[in-house]
């Protein structure tokens, strides 16, 4: 009789420590309160957040201020933005060194220089005020 060890079912745990559960009974309020720490958390599983609290791990509430995302989606939009005159700046030089004479290519070279020294004190100006904004609003500390 060749005997069978697998009868059905489910299969054992790996692990089976994890198969001891505690309950604990919570006013109302104490349970709003509870729901919305765990909102605050960010962390969708409940039983991961009151671990969490229990064996003392800390948890960061990250607020998002809608003013603060769209001067920061902005900033980054500015900064695509010079990348592509990085780039489009390369294929210039590139261009005038191939298809005009020097005299030609170093009137515009000129004119390219002065555009260029305005938008790198354009740059140093928004970086000047991406860190007040960020002094000013972003690093409240508690």
């Amino acid at each position: 009789m060749n005997q069978n060890s697998y009868r059905g079912g489910r299969h054992k745990k790996a692990d089976p420590s994890t198969a001891f559960r505690c309950s604990v009974n919570f006013t109302a309020s104490e349970q709003s309160k509870l729901l919305s720490m765990q909102e605050q958390s960010g962390i969708e599983s409940l039983s991961a957040f009151i671990k969490m609290q229990i064996f003392g791990k800390p948890f960061k509430v990250h607020v998002v201020d809608d003013n603060s995302r769209i001067f920061i989606d902005r900033l980054s939009n500015m900064n695509n933005h010079y990348r592509e005159i990085r780039i489009s700046y390369n294929l210039m030089l590139t261009t005038l060194r191939e298809n005009f004479n020097e005299k030609k290519a170093m009137a515009a070279l000129y004119k390219i220089e002065k555009m260029t020294i305005e938008l790198v004190k354009l740059n140093r100006e928004i970086v000047a005020l991406a860190k007040d904004f960020d002094e000013r609003w972003l690093r409240k500390s508690p």
